[in-house]
Formats: C-alpha cells, structure tokens, sequence
C-alpha cells in the first residue's frame, strides 16, 4: 500500500474523512512537541498548546490550498499560537541547541571529561540561543532542529527566502561570537 501524502489527506480531511486528520496528528504530534520546546519550558503547557494547534489545523482545513505543502502551513499555525501563548507570559528562557545539531562529529563521550565537556559546550549553546534576537532564532531552530528548508521556513514566517538565508548566516555569526566571548 502507497503511502499517503501529507496534502493528499488534508484533502481527504477536507472531504471528511476525520482518520485522515489522525493520520496528520500522528506525524506532526513529536515534532511540533519538539518546535513547542525551542518556544517553552513546561511540558505540559507544550503538550495543551500542540492540541491547540491541532484543534485550530482542524478548524481552518477548508482553508488550506492542497496544492501547497502542508507542513508550512501547520508549521505556521504552531508558530502563531507559541508566539501568543509567548506574549502572554512574556521573555522565558529556555534550552534551544543540542551540541550535535551544530557539530556533528561525536563528542566523546566515554569519559567524565567527554561529559562535562559536553555540558558545559550545551549550556553556552543554550545561553547564546537564548540571548539572540528572535528573527535569528526562529529561522536557526526551524532549519536546525524542524529540519525545514529555506522556502518552507519563509512560508512559515512569511519573509522572502533570501532573507532566511540572511538571518541564518547572521545567527550563527551571532552565536559564534558569544561563544567566542564566553571561552575568553
């Protein structure tokens, strides 16, 4: 059995075939769970805001164009209700950056010091994720972590794709630096 494209059943969704929506949640659910972590720190908060997602997706199907790709669009919706549930409670640090994500050679791991080494490599990631400007951090965790391209990330912040390339570039210039600083 072939099968079936994430567009091909949000038109069955929109047909009303309601096991075609299950089929979507079960292959978003972990990975808006982990784009909500990049955004919150409380599990359960992320788990209610990713049914909201859910919910919201479903509401709004009859609005998505099938021939348009489906992950941007609910990619943007999590986006929109992360962002709110942000502005609500404002500025919360979290944990952004795995150390693989960004050297993806392993780091010993075997010793103590491949240990420490590597925690303390992950909280000066995660402190310089968090002090970026949101447009470079939003495009790094989109690209890095959701594993999207520069023209899925543009649709789901609604900004040209060159200029996901700009912020990328500029983001990691960033966080170099601070990492740079921080060794000093």
């Amino acid at each position: 059995m072939v099968e079936s494209s994430d567009e091909e059943l949000a038109q069955r969704s929109q047909d009303g075939d309601h096991l075609a929506f299950g089929v979507l949640v079960e292959r978003y659910e972990k990975k808006l769970l982990s784009y909500g972590r990049r955004f919150l720190s409380q599990r359960e908060e992320i788990a209610d805001l990713v049914q909201e997602v859910f919910l919201k997706s479903y509401a709004n199907l009859k609005s998505f164009d099938v021939t348009r790709r489906f992950s941007p669009w609910i990619y943007r919706i999590a986006h929109n209700v992360f962002v709110t549930a942000l502005k609500k409670r404002k500025f919360e640090a979290v944990p952004f950056f795995d150390p693989d994500t960004l050297f993806p050679h392993p780091v010993a791991k075997e010793t103590a010091d491949g240990d420490a080494y590597e925690q303390e490599l992950r909280a000066m990631l995660d402190k310089s994720l968090n002090q970026l400007d949101k447009k470079y951090r939003e495009p790094l965790v989109l690209f890095y972590y959701q594993e999207l391209d520069y023209e899925d990330i543009a649709d789901i912040l609604h900004i040209p794709v060159n200029t996901v390339g700009v912020r990328l570039k500029r983001g990691r210039e960033a966080m170099r630096k601070m990492l740079e600083a921080e060794k000093k």
